[in-house]
């Protein structure tokens, strides 16, 4: 059923399509949710997961384009021609060893679902729907590489959802940091660790002291700031002093100018075991860095509004997790929010096999359709709403061209 733009029909009446139609196409989102969590497609590699994204969305007539922008695994989808254009975010990536551990087989299912909810009723809110499918968040940067491709050039807002445990929480009640993560190498010359000790310079000592010198930082840390290292290559035999290592890095901060200096400081470190052991070092960034989260304000208030009507009420208490995602960089060019919706009943963290298990669970399927419901229904209030469709719709029409395709700079 589409409801045309001339039809008589209050804004309740398309609440409760939107509705019906989550509830209706429940079964089919919960079996696309299960079986992006069995394949379990690590960041670039989504191949699978963004072909059932499509197909699904194909489908249901939706204008598919599979590898848009020139992302090999992302995927656009279209419907409508109104003049506000909403973009809804679909994550589909897992981690490496733990699976979906993030729940993005979830992030997926409910954005699919929301912009299947939001089809009936786009003629007649004056909108036209985008789902992208963006892939590698946990790391790379998938939404970056579609910003500078111009993927969000036409939007007028965007939106996802992601899955948390505990309460429900505000969507303006969190927060996100900035992150940028690099690679360091270190270069001295080998050596037999017995027999000529001397004659090697130590590529593993400097790492080692990159690594002391970094949790040495860590006291002096300022509040909502963060950093991490492993080595990832230390050497290759016990009886010969390394002549090569590699550090993987992440810097993270809520305000980027902290985390600018913050960078600034763990080079330092990185610097001072060169020169301590008499290697070189280089270091190069390895995915786009990612901004924190700028939540726009009457996104916002609409979320929370429909988080409380669907039966989940909201703590409102400011909490800053930690985390990063690369929707902090959409957020920063144009409104945008993202929502989160908890996995009642679980008690799990983030990245460990017990949010792959919750992410899968009948828990976890509520949380696809109430985060679908939800991200729906508040697409259809800034489409109904006179006050916020203007003002989305003047930012818009104020934007430059290109305004979107930049991206955070370290």
């Amino acid at each position: 059923m589409t409801i045309s733009m001339d039809t008589t029909i209050t804004s309740q009446q398309l609440r409760e399509i939107v509705r019906t139609s989550v509830e209706d196409a429940g079964p089919s989102l919960l079996e696309l949710s299960h079986k992006i969590h069995s394949l379990a497609e690590v960041s670039w590699e989504e191949h699978q997961s963004a072909s059932l994204v499509a197909t699904f969305l194909r489908e249901n007539g939706f204008d598919v384009t599979e590898a848009a922008y020139g992302v090999p695994t992302s995927v656009e989808a279209v419907y409508g021609t109104g003049e506000l254009t909403v973009v809804v975010c679909a994550e589909y990536d897992a981690l490496p060893e733990v699976g979906h551990a993030c729940g993005h087989n979830m992030i997926a299912a409910a954005g699919v679902g929301a912009a299947l909810a939001l089809k009936p009723v786009a003629d007649a809110a004056g909108m036209r729907i985008k789902l992208l499918g963006t892939p590698a968040e946990e790391h790379g940067g998938g939404k970056v590489s579609l910003l500078q491709a111009g993927a969000w050039e036409d939007a007028s807002f965007s939106l996802m959802v992601h899955g948390a445990t505990g309460p429900d929480r505000s969507v303006a009640a969190m927060g996100a940091a900035a992150v940028e993560r690099f690679q360091v190498q270190y270069k001295g010359s080998e050596a037999h660790a017995a027999g000529a000790p001397d004659k090697a310079i130590n590529a593993g000592a400097a790492a080692s002291l990159a690594m002391v010198n970094m949790a040495m930082l860590r006291q002096h840390l300022p509040a909502n700031a963060n950093i991490n290292a492993f080595i990832s290559h230390g050497g290759g035999a016990t009886n010969v002093i390394a002549g090569e290592t590699t550090l993987q890095v992440e810097v993270r901060a809520r305000d980027i100018d902290v985390w600018r200096d913050l960078k600034r400081r763990v080079l330092a470190c990185f610097e001072g075991a060169a020169i301590a052991t008499g290697c070189t070092w280089t270091h190069h960034q390895t995915e786009h860095p990612y901004a924190p989260l700028n939540t726009h304000e009457g996104l916002g208030k609409a979320w929370d509004s429909n988080m409380e009507e669907i039966g989940r009420p909201v703590d409102t208490t400011p909490i800053f997790g930690g985390g990063s995602t690369d929707m902090g960089n959409v957020s920063q060019v144009l409104p945008a929010l993202h929502g989160m919706v908890s996995v009642r009943n679980s008690t799990a963290v983030p990245h460990h096999p017990d949010f792959t298990a919750a992410a899968s669970s009948p828990e976890g399927d509520q949380m696809v359709l109430d985060g679908a419901t939800v991200m729906a229904l508040t697409v259809l209030d800034a489409a109904l709403d006179p006050a916020l469709r203007a003002e989305l719709l003047e930012l818009q029409a104020a934007r430059e061209p290109g305004a979107t395709t930049s991206t955070l700079e370290a």
